[in-house]
Protein backbone atom coordinates (compact mmCIF):
# COMPACT_ATOMS: atom_id res chain seq x y z
CA UNK A 1 0.00 0.00 0.00
CA UNK A 2 1.27 3.63 -0.69
CA UNK A 3 2.14 5.57 2.21
CA UNK A 4 -0.76 7.79 3.55
CA UNK A 5 -0.84 11.48 2.10
CA UNK A 6 0.82 14.23 4.78
CA UNK A 7 -1.71 16.64 5.91
CA UNK A 8 -1.78 20.28 4.41
CA UNK A 9 -0.70 22.61 7.35
CA UNK A 10 0.10 26.02 7.61
CA UNK A 11 4.02 27.50 8.98
CA UNK A 12 2.98 29.81 11.68
CA UNK A 13 6.04 32.08 11.29
CA UNK A 14 5.11 32.40 7.46
CA UNK A 15 1.69 31.48 7.07
CA UNK A 16 2.32 29.28 4.22
CA UNK A 17 0.90 26.06 3.17
CA UNK A 18 2.90 22.85 3.02
CA UNK A 19 2.12 20.86 0.32
CA UNK A 20 0.85 17.50 0.46
CA UNK A 21 3.51 14.76 -0.44
CA UNK A 22 2.26 12.71 -2.75
CA UNK A 23 4.47 9.05 -4.26
CA UNK A 24 4.44 8.44 -7.78
CA UNK A 25 2.04 4.89 -7.20
CA UNK A 26 -0.26 7.08 -5.53
CA UNK A 27 -0.27 9.53 -8.72
CA UNK A 28 -1.10 6.50 -11.18
CA UNK A 29 -4.65 5.81 -9.62
CA UNK A 30 -5.73 8.94 -10.69
CA UNK A 31 -5.47 7.94 -14.37
CA UNK A 32 -9.12 8.69 -15.28
CA UNK A 33 -9.18 5.28 -16.44
CA UNK A 34 -12.00 2.59 -16.10
CA UNK A 35 -14.97 4.06 -13.75
CA UNK A 36 -13.24 7.17 -12.52
CA UNK A 37 -12.15 9.17 -15.78
CA UNK A 38 -13.32 12.16 -14.09
CA UNK A 39 -10.27 11.79 -11.73
CA UNK A 40 -7.24 13.05 -12.94
CA UNK A 41 -4.00 14.46 -11.65
CA UNK A 42 -0.90 15.02 -13.31
CA UNK A 43 2.58 16.06 -12.44
CA UNK A 44 4.73 19.13 -13.67
CA UNK A 45 8.00 20.07 -12.53
CA UNK A 46 7.50 17.72 -9.48
CA UNK A 47 4.04 19.67 -8.71
CA UNK A 48 0.63 17.57 -8.49
CA UNK A 49 -2.10 19.01 -9.93
CA UNK A 50 -5.89 17.97 -9.80
CA UNK A 51 -7.13 18.41 -13.33
CA UNK A 52 -10.57 16.54 -12.46
CA UNK A 53 -12.62 19.49 -13.23
CA UNK A 54 -10.64 21.58 -15.24
CA UNK A 55 -9.98 19.21 -18.32
CA UNK A 56 -13.20 19.83 -20.18
CA UNK A 57 -12.51 23.45 -19.94
CA UNK A 58 -8.15 23.18 -21.28
CA UNK A 59 -7.94 25.66 -24.52
CA UNK A 60 -5.81 23.01 -25.81
CA UNK A 61 -8.43 20.48 -25.64
CA UNK A 62 -9.82 18.23 -22.89
CA UNK A 63 -8.35 15.11 -24.57
CA UNK A 64 -4.60 16.11 -24.47
CA UNK A 65 -4.32 16.99 -21.30
CA UNK A 66 -6.22 13.79 -19.41
CA UNK A 67 -3.90 12.04 -21.62
CA UNK A 68 -1.21 12.80 -19.03
CA UNK A 69 -3.57 11.42 -16.57
CA UNK A 70 -1.42 10.26 -13.49
CA UNK A 71 1.99 10.53 -15.46
CA UNK A 72 4.57 13.23 -15.20
CA UNK A 73 3.62 15.63 -18.19
CA UNK A 74 6.80 18.00 -17.56
CA UNK A 75 8.17 17.80 -21.01
CA UNK A 76 4.98 18.26 -22.53
CA UNK A 77 3.90 21.33 -20.77
CA UNK A 78 7.20 22.59 -21.99
CA UNK A 79 6.59 21.66 -25.65
CA UNK A 80 2.96 22.92 -25.92
CA UNK A 81 3.38 26.45 -24.14
CA UNK A 82 5.26 29.03 -25.04
CA UNK A 83 4.70 31.63 -22.13
CA UNK A 84 4.94 28.63 -19.20
CA UNK A 85 5.57 31.31 -16.29
CA UNK A 86 1.63 32.90 -17.57
CA UNK A 87 0.24 29.36 -18.07
CA UNK A 88 1.65 28.37 -14.36
CA UNK A 89 -0.50 31.53 -12.97
CA UNK A 90 -3.70 29.45 -14.09
CA UNK A 91 -2.49 26.16 -12.45
CA UNK A 92 -1.86 27.70 -8.85
CA UNK A 93 -5.48 26.66 -8.35
CA UNK A 94 -4.83 23.35 -9.41
CA UNK A 95 -2.05 22.57 -7.10
CA UNK A 96 -2.81 20.26 -4.27
CA UNK A 97 0.53 18.62 -3.38
CA UNK A 98 4.08 17.84 -4.83
CA UNK A 99 6.45 14.58 -4.87
CA UNK A 100 7.90 14.27 -1.61
CA UNK A 101 11.64 14.48 -1.30
CA UNK A 102 12.25 10.85 -1.57
CA UNK A 103 10.91 10.31 -5.31
CA UNK A 104 12.75 10.39 -8.41
CA UNK A 105 11.89 13.22 -10.74
CA UNK A 106 10.33 11.26 -13.45
CA UNK A 107 7.81 7.58 -12.80
CA UNK A 108 10.81 4.83 -11.89
CA UNK A 109 10.37 2.55 -15.32
CA UNK A 110 11.84 6.11 -16.52
CA UNK A 111 15.49 7.03 -17.49
CA UNK A 112 16.15 9.84 -15.44
CA UNK A 113 19.27 10.57 -16.86
CA UNK A 114 17.89 10.92 -20.40
CA UNK A 115 15.20 13.26 -19.06
CA UNK A 116 17.75 15.58 -17.23
CA UNK A 117 20.21 15.75 -20.61
CA UNK A 118 17.36 16.68 -22.88
CA UNK A 119 16.02 19.35 -20.27
CA UNK A 120 19.52 20.77 -20.77
CA UNK A 121 19.31 20.59 -24.07
CA UNK A 122 16.16 22.67 -24.10
CA UNK A 123 18.04 25.49 -21.99
CA UNK A 124 20.77 25.34 -24.69
CA UNK A 125 18.25 25.41 -27.71
CA UNK A 126 17.07 28.69 -26.30
CA UNK A 127 19.82 29.96 -25.16
CA UNK A 128 21.34 29.17 -29.19
CA UNK A 129 17.88 30.96 -30.11
CA UNK A 130 16.51 28.14 -32.06
CA UNK A 131 12.91 28.79 -31.06
CA UNK A 132 13.10 32.12 -32.39
CA UNK A 133 11.65 32.95 -36.33
CA UNK A 134 13.30 34.36 -39.06
CA UNK A 135 10.28 36.63 -40.59
CA UNK A 136 11.76 36.51 -43.66
CA UNK A 137 12.34 33.01 -44.54
CA UNK A 138 7.80 32.76 -43.94
CA UNK A 139 7.55 35.74 -45.23
CA UNK A 140 9.37 34.12 -48.76
CA UNK A 141 7.50 30.63 -47.88
CA UNK A 142 3.85 32.29 -47.73
CA UNK A 143 4.66 34.65 -50.89
CA UNK A 144 5.58 31.89 -53.01
CA UNK A 145 2.38 29.82 -51.76
CA UNK A 146 0.25 33.15 -53.10
CA UNK A 147 2.13 32.57 -56.41
CA UNK A 148 1.49 29.59 -56.82
CA UNK A 149 -2.14 29.96 -55.68
CA UNK A 150 -2.84 32.65 -58.47
CA UNK A 151 -0.85 30.55 -61.05
CA UNK A 152 -3.56 28.24 -60.79
CA UNK A 153 -6.69 30.89 -61.98
CA UNK A 154 -4.11 32.92 -64.31
CA UNK A 155 -3.33 29.01 -66.28
CA UNK A 156 -7.18 28.75 -66.70
CA UNK A 157 -7.82 32.12 -68.13
CA UNK A 158 -5.84 32.45 -70.23
CA UNK A 159 -5.59 29.21 -71.86
CA UNK A 160 -9.06 27.54 -71.21
CA UNK A 161 -9.86 24.47 -70.26
CA UNK A 162 -8.38 22.23 -72.41
CA UNK A 163 -6.41 19.64 -71.31
CA UNK A 164 -2.96 20.63 -70.76
CA UNK A 165 -3.99 23.77 -69.39
CA UNK A 166 -6.77 22.09 -66.92
CA UNK A 167 -4.18 19.33 -65.47
CA UNK A 168 -1.67 22.35 -64.81
CA UNK A 169 -3.47 24.30 -63.29
CA UNK A 170 -4.90 21.27 -60.51
CA UNK A 171 -1.53 20.73 -60.74
CA UNK A 172 -0.75 24.25 -59.46
CA UNK A 173 -4.04 24.80 -57.39
CA UNK A 174 -3.34 20.83 -55.34
CA UNK A 175 0.56 22.43 -55.19
CA UNK A 176 -0.93 25.89 -53.33
CA UNK A 177 -3.10 23.79 -51.15
CA UNK A 178 -0.44 21.55 -49.96
CA UNK A 179 1.70 24.40 -49.37
CA UNK A 180 -0.86 26.54 -47.12
CA UNK A 181 -1.30 22.95 -45.17
CA UNK A 182 2.66 22.96 -44.42
CA UNK A 183 2.50 27.05 -43.29
CA UNK A 184 -0.99 26.68 -41.16
CA UNK A 185 0.82 23.92 -39.55
CA UNK A 186 3.66 26.32 -38.40
CA UNK A 187 1.16 29.07 -37.35
CA UNK A 188 -0.89 26.45 -35.78
CA UNK A 189 1.88 25.74 -33.48
CA UNK A 190 2.76 29.03 -32.48
CA UNK A 191 6.56 28.67 -34.01
CA UNK A 192 6.07 31.81 -36.78
CA UNK A 193 5.15 34.66 -34.08
CA UNK A 194 6.76 35.25 -31.00
CA UNK A 195 2.92 36.95 -29.97
CA UNK A 196 0.58 33.77 -29.87
CA UNK A 197 -2.43 36.18 -30.70
CA UNK A 198 -0.38 36.69 -34.00
CA UNK A 199 -0.13 33.08 -34.62
CA UNK A 200 -3.54 32.17 -33.96
CA UNK A 201 -4.81 34.57 -36.02
CA UNK A 202 -3.09 34.17 -38.90
CA UNK A 203 -3.76 30.36 -38.58
CA UNK A 204 -7.69 31.02 -38.69
CA UNK A 205 -7.18 33.28 -41.66
CA UNK A 206 -4.58 30.70 -43.47
CA UNK A 207 -6.57 27.67 -42.45
CA UNK A 208 -10.02 29.23 -43.12
CA UNK A 209 -9.86 31.66 -46.12
CA UNK A 210 -7.20 30.23 -47.92
CA UNK A 211 -7.47 26.47 -47.48
CA UNK A 212 -11.28 25.94 -46.18
CA UNK A 213 -10.63 24.33 -42.86
CA UNK A 214 -11.19 25.04 -39.59
CA UNK A 215 -8.38 25.98 -37.01
CA UNK A 216 -9.89 24.74 -33.54
CA UNK A 217 -10.59 20.97 -35.21
CA UNK A 218 -6.40 20.75 -36.38
CA UNK A 219 -5.40 21.94 -32.66
CA UNK A 220 -7.45 19.44 -31.33
CA UNK A 221 -6.42 16.96 -33.33
CA UNK A 222 -2.51 17.33 -33.82
CA UNK A 223 -1.72 18.50 -30.37
CA UNK A 224 -3.29 14.49 -29.23
CA UNK A 225 -1.01 13.53 -31.94
CA UNK A 226 1.97 15.57 -30.83
CA UNK A 227 0.97 14.20 -26.99
CA UNK A 228 0.91 10.66 -27.73
CA UNK A 229 2.28 9.39 -31.08
CA UNK A 230 1.37 6.30 -32.23
CA UNK A 231 -0.74 5.13 -29.03
CA UNK A 232 -3.97 3.61 -30.22
CA UNK A 233 -6.54 5.04 -28.73
CA UNK A 234 -4.74 8.73 -27.91
CA UNK A 235 -3.53 9.47 -31.34
CA UNK A 236 -6.17 10.23 -33.24
CA UNK A 237 -4.38 9.54 -36.54
CA UNK A 238 -4.98 5.99 -35.57
CA UNK A 239 -8.66 6.52 -35.81
CA UNK A 240 -8.26 4.76 -39.21
CA UNK A 241 -7.63 1.47 -37.11
CA UNK A 242 -9.46 -0.86 -37.57
CA UNK A 243 -12.01 0.59 -39.67
CA UNK A 244 -9.69 1.09 -43.06
CA UNK A 245 -6.21 -0.70 -41.83
CA UNK A 246 -4.59 -2.45 -39.14
CA UNK A 247 -2.02 -1.02 -38.27
CA UNK A 248 1.06 -2.06 -36.03
CA UNK A 249 1.79 -5.63 -35.18
CA UNK A 250 0.81 -5.65 -31.41
CA UNK A 251 -2.76 -4.14 -32.76
CA UNK A 252 -2.97 -6.07 -35.90
CA UNK A 253 -2.42 -9.60 -33.54
CA UNK A 254 -4.84 -8.13 -31.23
CA UNK A 255 -7.19 -7.65 -33.83
CA UNK A 256 -7.59 -11.24 -35.47
CA UNK A 257 -7.46 -13.17 -32.23
CA UNK A 258 -10.80 -11.11 -32.00
CA UNK A 259 -11.73 -12.05 -35.45
CA UNK A 260 -12.75 -8.47 -36.14
CA UNK A 261 -12.61 -7.11 -39.76
CA UNK A 262 -13.86 -4.09 -41.82
CA UNK A 263 -11.63 -4.60 -45.07
CA UNK A 264 -9.01 -7.77 -46.10
CA UNK A 265 -5.87 -6.08 -44.05
CA UNK A 266 -3.32 -8.46 -45.63
CA UNK A 267 -3.91 -6.81 -48.74
CA UNK A 268 -3.89 -3.46 -47.24
CA UNK A 269 -0.85 -2.40 -48.80
CA UNK A 270 -2.18 -2.78 -51.91
CA UNK A 271 -5.43 -0.54 -51.20
CA UNK A 272 -3.50 2.08 -49.27
CA UNK A 273 -2.46 4.53 -52.27
CA UNK A 274 -6.56 4.87 -52.98
CA UNK A 275 -8.44 4.49 -49.68
CA UNK A 276 -6.49 6.79 -47.54
CA UNK A 277 -6.51 9.61 -50.08
CA UNK A 278 -9.99 8.95 -51.22
CA UNK A 279 -11.44 8.54 -47.49
CA UNK A 280 -9.85 11.71 -46.44
CA UNK A 281 -11.05 13.92 -49.10
CA UNK A 282 -14.99 13.65 -48.05
CA UNK A 283 -14.20 13.22 -45.09
CA UNK A 284 -12.37 16.31 -44.40
CA UNK A 285 -15.07 18.15 -46.68
CA UNK A 286 -18.14 16.85 -44.17
CA UNK A 287 -16.09 17.21 -40.93
CA UNK A 288 -15.53 21.20 -40.93
CA UNK A 289 -18.68 22.10 -41.04
CA UNK A 290 -19.87 19.46 -38.49
CA UNK A 291 -17.01 20.84 -36.23
CA UNK A 292 -17.83 24.39 -36.51
CA UNK A 293 -21.50 24.07 -36.49
CA UNK A 294 -21.40 21.53 -33.10
CA UNK A 295 -18.81 23.62 -31.33
CA UNK A 296 -20.33 27.19 -32.55
CA UNK A 297 -17.26 27.89 -33.93
CA UNK A 298 -19.35 30.68 -36.08
CA UNK A 299 -15.98 32.94 -37.09
CA UNK A 300 -14.32 29.68 -38.52
CA UNK A 301 -17.31 28.55 -40.40
CA UNK A 302 -17.72 32.46 -42.16
CA UNK A 303 -14.25 32.15 -43.47
CA UNK A 304 -14.84 28.63 -44.88
CA UNK A 305 -18.08 29.64 -46.27
CA UNK A 306 -15.88 32.81 -47.64
CA UNK A 307 -13.12 30.30 -49.03
CA UNK A 308 -15.97 28.26 -50.92
CA UNK A 309 -17.14 32.23 -52.50
CA UNK A 310 -14.01 33.23 -53.48
CA UNK A 311 -13.41 29.62 -55.72
CA UNK A 312 -16.74 30.01 -57.05
CA UNK A 313 -16.13 33.67 -58.10
CA UNK A 314 -12.69 32.69 -59.53
CA UNK A 315 -13.28 29.52 -61.19
CA UNK A 316 -16.66 28.80 -62.18
CA UNK A 317 -17.68 31.96 -64.88
CA UNK A 318 -14.28 30.51 -66.82
CA UNK A 319 -15.22 26.90 -66.66
CA UNK A 320 -19.34 25.99 -65.41
CA UNK A 321 -20.08 24.78 -62.58
CA UNK A 322 -19.76 20.74 -63.03
CA UNK A 323 -15.92 20.93 -64.91
CA UNK A 324 -15.49 23.57 -61.45
CA UNK A 325 -16.58 20.15 -59.20
CA UNK A 326 -14.52 17.97 -61.27
CA UNK A 327 -11.52 20.44 -60.64
CA UNK A 328 -11.80 21.21 -57.44
CA UNK A 329 -12.46 17.42 -56.22
CA UNK A 330 -9.76 16.45 -58.46
CA UNK A 331 -6.66 18.91 -56.77
CA UNK A 332 -7.87 18.01 -53.54
CA UNK A 333 -7.45 14.06 -53.79
CA UNK A 334 -3.98 14.80 -55.11
CA UNK A 335 -3.26 17.25 -52.15
CA UNK A 336 -4.85 14.42 -49.62
CA UNK A 337 -2.31 11.80 -51.73
CA UNK A 338 0.68 14.28 -51.22
CA UNK A 339 -0.01 14.86 -47.16
CA UNK A 340 -1.27 11.04 -46.80
CA UNK A 341 2.72 10.02 -47.73
CA UNK A 342 4.11 12.92 -46.60
CA UNK A 343 2.79 12.53 -42.87
CA UNK A 344 2.41 8.61 -42.74
CA UNK A 345 6.16 8.21 -44.04
CA UNK A 346 7.44 9.30 -40.86
CA UNK A 347 5.16 7.24 -38.55
CA UNK A 348 3.24 3.91 -40.31
CA UNK A 349 6.34 2.43 -40.21
CA UNK A 350 7.44 2.99 -36.41
CA UNK A 351 6.24 1.36 -33.56
CA UNK A 352 2.46 1.14 -33.08
CA UNK A 353 0.84 0.23 -29.66
CA UNK A 354 -0.95 0.93 -26.56
CA UNK A 355 0.46 4.07 -24.31
CA UNK A 356 3.64 2.46 -22.23
CA UNK A 357 4.05 6.05 -20.50
CA UNK A 358 7.78 6.77 -21.84
CA UNK A 359 9.68 9.41 -21.43
CA UNK A 360 9.33 12.62 -23.56
CA UNK A 361 12.31 11.53 -25.97
CA UNK A 362 11.72 7.70 -26.10
CA UNK A 363 8.11 8.09 -26.43
CA UNK A 364 8.61 10.48 -29.74
CA UNK A 365 11.45 8.58 -31.30
CA UNK A 366 9.80 5.65 -30.96
CA UNK A 367 6.90 7.15 -33.32
CA UNK A 368 9.12 9.28 -35.62
CA UNK A 369 12.00 9.28 -38.14
CA UNK A 370 13.70 11.76 -40.24
CA UNK A 371 14.01 12.37 -43.82
CA UNK A 372 16.83 13.04 -45.15
CA UNK A 373 17.42 16.62 -45.81
CA UNK A 374 18.08 18.02 -49.43
CA UNK A 375 15.87 21.11 -50.90
CA UNK A 376 12.86 19.22 -52.43
CA UNK A 377 12.48 17.16 -49.38
CA UNK A 378 12.56 20.13 -47.11
CA UNK A 379 10.05 21.97 -49.26
CA UNK A 380 7.71 19.14 -50.45
CA UNK A 381 7.28 18.18 -46.88
CA UNK A 382 7.40 21.88 -45.10
CA UNK A 383 10.47 20.21 -43.38
CA UNK A 384 8.42 17.21 -41.83
CA UNK A 385 11.67 15.63 -43.47
CA UNK A 386 13.02 16.77 -39.74
CA UNK A 387 9.91 15.03 -37.85
CA UNK A 388 12.20 13.39 -34.79
CA UNK A 389 13.09 17.59 -34.50
CA UNK A 390 9.74 18.41 -34.83
CA UNK A 391 7.91 16.36 -32.79
CA UNK A 392 11.01 17.37 -29.74
CA UNK A 393 10.60 20.55 -30.17
CA UNK A 394 7.03 21.59 -32.07
CA UNK A 395 7.10 24.88 -31.37
CA UNK A 396 10.99 25.38 -33.10
CA UNK A 397 10.77 27.64 -36.59
CA UNK A 398 10.71 24.23 -38.71
CA UNK A 399 13.85 26.55 -40.89
CA UNK A 400 16.03 25.56 -37.30
CA UNK A 401 15.36 21.86 -37.50
CA UNK A 402 18.88 21.09 -39.30
CA UNK A 403 20.63 22.95 -36.76
CA UNK A 404 19.25 21.15 -33.43
CA UNK A 405 19.36 17.69 -35.52
CA UNK A 406 23.24 16.93 -34.83
CA UNK A 407 22.59 17.76 -30.95
CA UNK A 408 19.53 15.22 -31.45
CA UNK A 409 21.40 12.95 -32.74
CA UNK A 410 23.98 13.17 -30.13
CA UNK A 411 21.64 13.01 -27.37
CA UNK A 412 20.55 9.64 -28.76
CA UNK A 413 23.76 8.50 -29.36
CA UNK A 414 24.70 9.02 -26.07
CA UNK A 415 21.60 7.03 -24.17
CA UNK A 416 20.72 4.61 -26.84
CA UNK A 417 17.61 5.54 -28.26
CA UNK A 418 17.01 4.62 -32.04
CA UNK A 419 17.72 7.99 -34.23
CA UNK A 420 16.28 7.17 -37.90
CA UNK A 421 16.89 8.78 -41.42
CA UNK A 422 16.15 7.30 -44.72
CA UNK A 423 16.14 8.07 -47.77
CA UNK A 424 12.32 9.35 -49.61
CA UNK A 425 12.26 6.52 -51.56
CA UNK A 426 12.56 4.13 -48.73
CA UNK A 427 10.42 6.15 -46.60
CA UNK A 428 7.86 5.50 -49.08
CA UNK A 429 8.77 2.06 -49.47
CA UNK A 430 8.48 0.98 -45.81
CA UNK A 431 4.79 2.38 -45.85
CA UNK A 432 3.77 -0.17 -47.64
CA UNK A 433 6.16 -2.79 -46.12
CA UNK A 434 4.90 -1.94 -42.50
CA UNK A 435 1.21 -2.31 -44.16
CA UNK A 436 2.09 -5.66 -45.15
CA UNK A 437 3.67 -6.75 -42.14
CA UNK A 438 0.80 -5.73 -40.10
CA UNK A 439 -1.74 -7.40 -42.44
CA UNK A 440 0.16 -10.43 -42.66
CA UNK A 441 0.29 -10.72 -38.40
CA UNK A 442 -3.80 -9.92 -38.30
CA UNK A 443 -4.07 -12.99 -40.90
CA UNK A 444 -2.24 -15.23 -38.80
CA UNK A 445 -4.26 -14.31 -35.71
CA UNK A 446 -7.67 -14.23 -37.68
CA UNK A 447 -7.12 -17.67 -39.44
CA UNK A 448 -5.34 -19.62 -36.28
CA UNK A 449 -5.02 -17.94 -32.71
Amino acid sequence: MPPQLETTQVKPETGASVLQLFTWEEIAIHSGQGSSKQDQWLVINRKVYDISSFYRKHPGGSRVISHFAGQDATDAFAAFHKNETLVKKYLNSLLIGELAPDQPCCEPNKNESLIKDFRDLCVTVKKMGLMNANYLFFALIFLHIILLDLAAWIIIYYYGISWMPFIFSIMAFATAQVQYGWFQHDLGHISVFQSTKWNQWSHMIVMGLLQGGTPSWWKHMHNQHHAKPNCYRKDPDLNMHPLLFSLGKPLSWELGKMKKKSLPYNHQHKYFSVVAPGAIVPFFQLIIFYFTYTRKKWLELLFIVLFLVRNFLMYIPLMGFKIFVAYYFSARFLQACWFIWVTQMNHIPMQIDYDKNLDWVSGQLAATCNVKQSWFNDWSTGHLNFQIEHHLFPMMPRHNYWKVAPLVKSLCAKHGVNYQCKSLLTAFADILHSLKESGDTWLEAYLHA
